[in-house]
């Protein structure tokens, strides 16, 4: 799974990676938790052909068929396995997939005695990633409208397996547009949603300041003492 995860590149850079039409400025954060806003990076069918665009979820995705959000329970990641026999992915797999622009993710290993240990993984020798992800537009019972989404995952491969059983699903530049076309009468391309290649990521243990999500500093991103 994936329960925490910083972007902290320059907006430009962001926007150079991917690609899209708007200029946002947002500050780097190191700690963003569920519930919470996060970028992401969709496309539309527009006039003269579609474009990729920036736009802010709650990281918390909701059906449209929702109707008491309060008992519905929060779904920040999706499996691929089993995204096209849902029926609460079923519609933004065909037309709402997206891009979620990330530096690295957190992920905790457990231990026979004592905490859970926190590791940090990142591209190797560090970078930006894309994981794949669904959003949809939740309407409430009032007429508010509020953007959600969440994040694909797959299963770990050989390296991050020692960490977790489960890892994003991330998707290459060259695969951006196939993964993001939001032309229904294509099937999505669920072959792109595979564990990373062995040597894609590395891990380090960092300290428990990342337990505590009000802690959105660079500092929990230093390697846990030895």
């Amino acid at each position: 799974m994936c329960g925490r995860f910083a972007i902290t590149s320059p907006p430009e850079a962001v926007r150079a990676f991917f690609r899209y039409t708007e200029h946002p400025n947002f500050p780097p954060r190191y700690n963003i938790a569920p519930t919470q806003p996060i970028p992401i990076v969709s496309a539309r069918r527009e006039p003269g052909g579609g474009g990729r665009h920036f736009q802010l979820a709650r990281w918390g995705f909701l059906p449209g068929f929702v109707k008491d959000v309060q008992k519905f329970p929060l779904i920040i990641n999706a499996r691929a396995e089993t995204l096209a026999e849902k029926p609460s992915f079923r519609a933004a797999l065909r037309r709402r997939r997206c891009l979620v622009p990330v530096d690295c993710w957190y992920e905790w290993r457990a231990s026979l005695r004592g905490p859970k240990t926190p590791f940090l993984l990142r591209r190797t020798g560090g970078g930006l990633m894309a994981f794949a992800g669904l959003w949809e537009t939740f309407t409430d019972p009032s007429g508010g409208e509020i953007d959600t989404a969440c994040i694909v995952t797959t299963m770990a491969n050989g390296a991050t397996a020692a960490i977790h059983d489960r890892m994003p699903a991330l998707i290459e530049p060259e695969n951006f547009d196939a993964w993001l076309d939001p032309d229904e009468t294509r099937p999505p391309p669920l072959n792109l949603l595979k564990p990373a290649a062995d040597d894609a990521i590395e891990f380090f243990a960092i300290g428990p300041g990342v337990n505590r999500a009000g802690n959105d500093r660079p500092e929990i991103q230093a390697p846990a003492e030895v």
